[in-house]
């Protein structure tokens, strides 16, 4: 018999679900035994383990507000954007029951677990631990109780996400702008139900190992800030102040800005520009353009980090023609107009011409008299930090998701304008110091998007019974990856 993970039954080895991270270490074998779960995405389980929808394990939505609740009733309200799949629960609001948003209504306990049934591509689904008093949530979430002494908390927490049962709730979800699933549609959903000392221990076993991967995920994301701060420094110093430190200094005239070197003018950036626009948003395929043949309009994250990243682009539908004008050429200076506080007026400029590739209209496109200003000399300006503060004051909009900065922001911003041919000198020597920087950045986030895989994997394999820890002790630890840890990256780094 061949189990999901690939492996045969009666042999005692495992590496984790099928598609999930089947090249994870494992020191865990399988079961000796496995059967047909009836579930074609969830294949074979423990002979000895049940299968059952959710329902019959667990109840949903208890508990709501009554609207006779005293108007001065104080509450911690969660709404979808305090969940985070990984995270849990990152934070609440405090409002009286009169001030509260009506959908604030659900009653939250300890052991519950939140599944958002809106917007279920963003993956809110989070357990309820140790809750404050009086802690509600969004009746746009379901919330999951587990009946005592047949499905524990824990593992319920771990079960609601793992990949294949977000990935149904996704799947069985509809509309297009805000896909929603309702909860009786979702608590049908099987799950594998192992014995109760067996839970325990799975939920063990998984508090144990995925709090020593979050560790290691928390030290790679401190390592991505510190090297994303030690470039912001560099760039910051060295297009308001230049390289010569003994230069003599002006004050700029502006605040933020400060003092200048003597021999630098101050302008607009209007008065470097010749041409200003943005692009068109034709509805695309969700997926990149996978040849020159193909057409694409670039996503806004084309920008991010300063850096131009042509594999950001939807593929435009064959029967749309695409436009000329719009496509992306060396030297254009691109900037996202919209976009979250911390990414929106990112910058950035190709190097080549991308002849198959056209602006959405959530970038701008300026392209500049270079006689007195150089693109990518900009470019590392709009990203400077005192430049950043500038732009986020002046972005506007309701939600801090998303942003947008208009034209006269972009133009009327204040440029220090060294003589072209020093900018250059400039623009080169930031390039030599920081490329290598970025390079850092981009591997340190795959090493974490690689750890995230890794928890994926792991806690899908454990409560599909793809990996035996029924006689796992915490000194039992799973092998970690093969990955560089902080430490050895802070030396490789400096």
């Amino acid at each position: 018999m061949t189990n999901l993970s690939g492996t045969n039954s009666n042999r005692r080895e495992a590496t984790g679900p099928k598609g999930e991270g089947r090249d994870s270490p494992s020191t865990f074998s399988a079961y000796p035994e496995y059967k047909d779960s009836g579930v074609e995405w969830l294949d074979e389980v423990p002979a000895h383990w049940d299968i059952k929808p959710l329902k019959y394990v667990a109840t949903f939505n208890d508990e709501v507000l009554s609207e006779s609740t005293p108007d001065e009733y104080l509450i911690k309200y969660v709404e979808i954007s305090d969940v985070d799949e990984q995270l849990g629960i990152t934070g609440w609001s405090e409002h009286s029951f009169l001030s509260a948003p009506s959908r604030a209504r659900r009653i939250l306990k300890d052991g519950d677990v939140l599944i958002s049934t809106v917007r279920t591509y963003l993956r809110a689904i989070a357990p309820v631990k140790e809750p404050p008093e009086n802690l509600v949530g969004s009746t746009g979430f379901a919330a999951i109780r587990p009946v005592s002494d047949v499905y524990h908390s824990e593992l319920l927490g771990y079960t609601l996400r793992a990949e294949w049962f977000i990935s149904n709730i996704i799947a069985r979800s509809v509309g297009v702008s805000y896909p929603a699933i309702n909860a009786s549609d979702l608590v049908v959903l099987p799950v594998p139900v192992p014995l109760w000392e067996e839970q325990k221990k799975i939920a063990s076993f998984l508090n144990h190992e995925t709090a020593r991967i979050d560790a290691l995920i928390d030290e790679q994301k401190r390592l991505i800030e510190l090297l994303k701060e030690k470039r912001q420094a560099v760039i910051s110093h060295a297009v308001a102040k230049g390289l010569d430190p003994d230069v003599p200094m002006k004050d700029s005239g502006v605040e933020w800005l400060g003092e200048v070197p003597a021999h630098w003018r101050v302008k607009r950036i209007k008065h470097v520009v010749c041409s200003f626009e943005q692009g068109w948003s034709p509805q695309c395929e969700n997926v990149p353009v996978g040849s020159k043949k193909e057409w694409g309009v670039l996503k806004v994250g084309c920008v991010n980090h300063g850096r131009f990243d042509c594999q950001e682009n939807k593929k435009l539908p064959d029967n749309l023609s695409p436009r000329h004008d719009l496509t992306v050429k060396t030297d254009d200076v691109l900037i996202s107009r919209a976009n979250t506080r911390e990414l929106v007026g990112s910058c950035a400029v190709p190097t080549i011409d991308y002849p198959n590739l056209m602006l959405s209209d959530k970038l701008f496109r300026l392209r500049l008299h270079k006689s007195v200003a150089d693109p990518l000399f900009l470019a590392f300006f709009m990203g400077a930090s005192q430049t950043r503060k500038q732009i986020e004051l002046e972005a506007t909009g309701a939600s801090s998701s998303m942003l947008n900065i208009g034209q006269g922001t972009v133009l009327e911003m204040t440029l220090p304008c060294p003589p072209v041919e020093e900018q250059i000198e400039i623009r080169d020597e930031i390039v030599k110091k920081t490329w290598s920087l970025l390079d850092m950045v981009g591997e340190a986030i795959e090493l974490e998007e690689r750890l995230k895989e890794r928890r994926s994997a792991l806690i899908s394999a454990a409560v599909t019974g793809k990996i035996d820890v029924r006689n796992w002790q915490p000194e039992q630890s799973i092998e970690q990856p093969e990955l560089p840890m902080v430490a050895e990256a802070h030396a490789t780094y400096s």
